[in-house]
Formats: C-alpha cells, structure tokens, sequence
C-alpha cells in the first residue's frame, strides 16, 4: 500500500526541512512549496491526504491557499501553521474550513498527533461518503442508464477521481454509457484501461505514458466480462481505492444482469402478445368495423330527426370504436413488427417533416422549436416508414407536454463511437421518478386518451435497429429522449 501524501508549505526553509523530516518519520510522502504559486501547481498535480499551510505568507496567506486547495480538493484537511497562535487565529482558521491549526514552535507530540487525527479523519469521512454512495446506487430506480449514471457519480464521490466512466460491450466494441466528473482526456485512454483489466479479469492500476494512473474494474454477468469501471485517479491510488472500485463495478454489474433479466421478459411478454395479437385481431376487427357502420348510421339517422342528444351519444360510440380499432392495430404491430426495409435515409429530412405532421396534429399549443440539425450528417440505413413512427411519437410528446408553452429542440450529431444521435427536448412538465422508470412498459400511459403503446413501439423499433433510447427528465423542467442509431446494419 503506498504512502499517505502531505503537503507542507511555509515560506522558512528551515520550518519546511524539520517538518519534512518529522513526517518521514510518521512514513508520509511529503511534498514541499515555499510559495502560494508552487502549491498551486503541485495540487493541480497530484491529490494529497493532509496539507500543512503556514497562516502568514506573503503575499498570499494560508487562509486563501486553503481555499484555492478546498477547491481542488473539498475533503483535504488542513492544519494551518502560526507564530502568532493566538485564539483569534485559531477561531478564524477553523472557522473557514482548516481541521485544526499547529503553534510554532512545534511540540513533536502534538504535530504527530493532530496529522495523524486528519488522516483518521479522511479515512472516516471517506467511509461514510462511501457507505452513503452505495447506498444510493444500490436504492436508485429506473432505466439502466440512469443507474449507471448513479454509479459513475457515486464513484467519483467516493474515490475523489477526476472522472468515472461505465463502459459496456456490444457487439465486440467498448461503448461509454456513463460518465462523472471532469474530462481531462480522451475516451480512448479510458477505453484502453478497460480493455487491460476485461483482459486480466481483476480490478488493476495502469499508468500511461504521462505518469498518470486509472484504475479499472470489470464487469461480470454470468461468469463473463460484460464491460468495465475506468477512473482517472487524482489522490496516488492504494489497495483501498481498488477494493471501492471493484465494490461499485460490482454494482454495475448487478444493475446490467437486472436489466437484461427485464428485457429477456419483456421479450416473451412480447412474443406471448404477438400470438394472442394474430389469434383475436381477424376476430375483433370485423365486430369493430360492423359496430362503427351502426354507429354511423345511428348518428346520421338521429340527426336527421331532431334527436341531437341521441346523434351526440352515437358519435361517443364512434369515436371509442375507432380508439378500440387503433388499440387492435398498434396491438398486432407491436406484437409482430415486420421485417426492416434498409435504405440511406436522410434523418434531417425525416425530422423536419415529422415535426410538420406534429404540428398538424397537436393544434393550440403556442411553442417554440429549434432546430439543431447536423448540416454534415451522413444518410443512415434505416426503414424510413418505421423510423419514422418513432420520431413522430416523440415530437407529439414533447408537445403535448407544454401546457402552457415552451420549446421543443431537434437535434442531430454523430457521436464520437460512430452512432448518430437524434435529440427531442421539450421543456415542458417533465416526469416523475415512476412514470420515467415506467415509460417504456406496455400500457402504461399519463394521457387520458393513449392506449400506453406508443413508446413501447418506439423502442421496440429503435432496438430493431440496433439502436437503443436514454430518457432524463425532471418533474417541472421538462424532457429529453436521446435515440442512438448505427449508421449501418448492425
């Protein structure tokens, strides 16, 4: 296990020489700066486990420096150094974040004492963060990758990484699916790490040609790699930050497994639907279309004669025939979607026009749309008439999500894996936590009139495709639904 790191900056060589000396001692790797700017720089460098600031440097006191290191680091505990150990000093310092603060000249007892209080402190606060992290990765709900999104960011909570990132494979090839924290490189380098610990089946530390280390995870479904938790360590990584990794890549895991166990029933839910679609359709459909002729006639012959109520009820009857008629025919096309007819299609065009048949029908909503269309998007091969049943669904969506108006924005880009991504984004009244994690079942609707088939169809074709749909919403503040396809057939 490596060496806890401290930082010790103080403007008298002589004090630094003794503390760097006594801190050996305690088996620390110690790193010195006589100045704000040097340790500026070797916090932006590397991540340490306890810093030691002398208060009254110039011309930048050790007061800011702790700000400049909290923002780097917000859990580092500082012990801030003085002559002048007064309690005015002492108050302040403590008041403004330092874990406690050393008097010059140091009593060997005491230095030893409260560094090795700060790092138990770390270690402890670390633990909790830890507990409660997993905690909530473990509680959270919904779609896949939204708890892989809950795990990225727990992870880079718990390890204070740079940036977490959830690869899985498809089809033979790393995809990121999630990510937290701040980029300082490439997909690739990540991607790379993960490549190295699939191969070795253990958690792993690599370092790459810069120095800088990651540590990796596997991801294993039924006795297989599945994909990989990468890190861009900032602290020096130890045993302990493997042992958390592999504990969240663990969590990853279970959340795949789940999800596919969900998508393996969904598919003989499916399959059993189909089935029972092909054995009653021809059966309800003539009763359907004889009862809408009825109705019709009733309604004409009612009007004729005065009866307005009576003509008012027959329509009633009409129209619930024509909504069973629809449930009948989205039932059977949901149950046996038919084989995908390729061809290059230019989604920009399919976008534009679909946005106009949207419009058409979701009349009196006064809404504003943009259009954030790739100019340089290549044509995909895609069934453009089942495709085009997604995007129409979505675009109807998000407009009847803005009761009282608001944006709806297109958007098209090739990502960076080769995909391209349609982006519908509304800004209207957003989801709950249930009816996001519900979306995609069958028959569960919010609307009074839907049947709870259409973004089950959706994706169903979506997945058809090879593509697959992400959803993030917030109750209030309106919906986004990516749809990621291949250019090509899968």
């Amino acid at each position: 296990m490596k060496a806890a790191r401290a930082l010790i900056v103080d403007d008298d060589p002589d004090i630094l020489e003794v503390l760097e000396m006594r801190l050996q001692s305690m088996g620390l790797d110690v790193a010195l700066a006589k100045s704000y700017q040097e340790a500026v720089t070797l916090l932006d460098g590397r991540g340490f486990d306890v810093a030691l600031f002398d208060l009254r440097m110039e011309p930048v006191s050790g007061l800011k420096l702790m700000e400049a290191a909290h923002e780097r680091q917000p859990r580092l505990p500082v012990l801030i150094m003085t002559a002048h150990g007064t309690i005015d000093n002492a108050v302040e310092a403590l008041r403004q974040g330092a874990f406690d603060y050393l008097t010059k000249p140091f009593v060997p007892e005491e230095l030893r004492g409260k560094v090795s209080r700060a790092l138990s402190m770390r270690r402890w606060t670390r633990d909790r963060t830890l507990l409660k992290a997993v905690g909530e990765a473990l509680g959270s709900s919904g779609t896949m990758d939204r708890i892989f999104d809950a795990i990225a960011q727990a992870t880079v909570e718990a390890t204070e990484a740079e940036r977490a990132v959830v690869f899985l494979l498809e089809d033979g090839r790393l995809v990121p699916m999630a990510s937290a924290g701040v980029a300082s490189r490439s997909i690739d380098d990540l991607a790379g790490t993960a490549e190295t610990v699939i191969e070795r089946k253990i958690p792993a530390a690599v370092t790459d040609t810069d120095g800088r280390v990651m540590l990796g995870a596997p991801l294993f479904v039924g006795g297989g790699a599945a994909g990989a938790l990468v890190v861009e360590a900032r602290v020096e990584p130890t045993a302990d930050d493997l042992d958390l990794l592999a504990i969240f890549s663990s969590q990853a895991a279970v959340a795949l497994k789940n999800t596919r166990e969900l998508e393996r029933l969904r598919s003989g839910a499916l399959a059993a639907l189909g089935r029972m679609a092909t054995q009653v359709a021809h059966e309800l459909r003539n009763p359907l279309g004889g009862l809408k002729l009825f109705a019709e006639f009733l309604q004409h012959r009612l009007g004729k004669a005065g009866d307005t109520e009576g003509a008012d009820v027959a329509g009633k009857i009409d129209r619930e025939v024509d909504h069973m008629t629809d449930l009948v025919r989205e039932i059977t096309q949901f149950g046996r979607p038919g084989s995908l007819r390729r061809v290059p299609t230019n989604l920009n065009g399919l976008l534009e026009s679909c946005l106009a048949l949207a419009q058409a029908r979701v009349t009196g909503k006064e809404t504003r749309v943009s259009l954030e269309l790739d100019p340089g998007l290549p044509p995909a091969a895609l069934d453009p008439r089942e495709i085009r049943k997604v995007f129409l669904n979505l675009i109807v969506n998000a407009l009847e999500a803005m009761e009282s108006g608001g944006t709806v924005t297109l958007r098209t880009r090739r990502t960076e894996q080769g995909l391209i991504e349609v982006a519908v984004e509304d800004t209207g009244c957003g989801m709950s936590e249930e009816t996001r994690a519900r979306i995609f079942d069958l028959f569960f609707t919010t609307k009074d009139s839907g049947t709870g088939l259409g973004m089950a169809i959706a994706s169903a074709v979506v997945e058809q495709h090879g593509g697959r749909m992400e959803i993030r919403s917030q109750l209030g503040r309106g919906t986004q639904v990516r749809v990621l396809l291949p250019l090509g057939a899968p």
